[in-house]
């Protein structure tokens, strides 16, 4: 079998830092990778669809999949994963000391179909009875800088109630001002799509909505057994039809990439000891992967997310997972 050279697009953290180097390559392939930050990684994909394989927007994926079958195949690799809602930041001027107060507020968002907006929201929703509705929403990205602008995104077509921020200032800023009372989600890290650049917390009249964030996470895992996932792989449908082997070639190399780093359990065990409740030799003990690859391995997960996306009125139905990941990976 001869080497199948693909170009990939990967964001660098310890999951892909391997693969990015070239010191891991799936068997057959030669991936030459390009590091790239998410929001530009999936403008590209969504809009020119530039590469063969790389990270895809969970929430973009679905939205696109739930009208036809898209240019990407999934592969049940996840190189991102938080608990996003306890990320909300609130002005402490606003009246705002528990979820439900958000409601009536002026929220600023990088990109409403974002995934990690719809797990803040679908949380908020399901924990605490917080309808996004109730918001009068701000979006940064414009139209044509946007995921939602390959995927056709309507506002109107969500029932809700959303403004475009005007290209000469940002979300940071605006929060700042006091022009938002909150924001879902933020991005500092100035790109193709994401302009603010400040840090909002270095503002006084700023804080998070859960104080301290970690414990809300530790609440949300503890009661749901739910570690949101964002970000998984894809493979060009056409190369993918054309190499079946391909998916789990790419597969087997991200678990090994991911294998190398169980021995220090850093990442596997997040949710418990960034709360300070699992000590060295626990964690030593435990072996506990909470950061799992694989459909069936993740099926809540990500059952959980695609729910979320119709629920926030992005799909006219709920996305099957065979719709999305390749059928060589649903038993997995």
């Amino acid at each position: 079998m001869s080497v199948l050279e693909l170009t990939c697009a990967l964001s660098e953290n310890d999951r892909t830092r391997a693969i990015l180097s070239g010191e891991i390559q799936p068997e057959a392939i030669k991936l030459n990778s390009t590091a790239m930050h998410p929001s530009e990684m999936f403008f590209r994909q969504l809009h020119h669809a530039e590469f063969d394989v790389s990270e895809m927007s969970i929430s973009s994926l679905t939205i696109a999949t739930a009208k036809a079958p898209t240019e990407w195949v999934g592969i049940p690799v996840f190189t991102a994963r938080k608990f996003f809602h306890t990320g909300v930041l609130i002005r402490t001027d606003r009246g705002i000391t528990k979820p439900a107060d958000l409601a009536g507020k002026k929220v600023g968002v990088p990109e409403f179909q974002q995934t990690a907006a719809l797990w803040t929201r679908g949380v908020l929703r399901d924990e605490f009875g917080v309808q996004p509705s109730s918001m009068e929403w701000f979006m940064e990205r414009n139209p044509d800088q946007s995921h939602g602008g390959a995927t056709g995104f309507d506002p109107a077509k969500a029932g809700i109630k959303l403004s475009y921020v005007p290209k000469e200032t940002n979300l940071g800023e605006m929060i700042v001002a006091g022009k938002l009372d909150a924001l879902m989600h933020y991005i500092a890290a100035k790109n193709l799509v994401d302009r603010s650049t400040v840090d909002p917390l270095a503002d006084k009249n700023v804080k998070h909505l859960f104080d301290p964030p970690s414990a809300e996470s530790h609440r949300y895992f503890k009661k749901t057994g739910i570690y949101p996932i964002n970000h998984m792989m894809v493979v060009r449908r056409s190369i993918a039809e054309k190499h079946p082997w391909v998916v789990l070639n790419i597969f087997n190399a991200f678990q090994k990439a991911k294998d190398q780093l169980v021995p220090e359990l850093d990442l596997l065990l997040e949710p418990y000891y960034a709360v300070g409740t699992v000590d060295a030799a626990a964690r030593k003990a435990l072996h506990t992967d909470v950061m799992p690859y694989g459909v069936k391995s993740a099926q809540k997960v990500l059952e959980t997310i695609t729910r979320f996306v119709h629920e926030d009125g992005l799909a006219s139905r709920q996305v099957a997972l065979d719709e999305l990941f390749a059928k060589q990976t649903l038993d997995l």
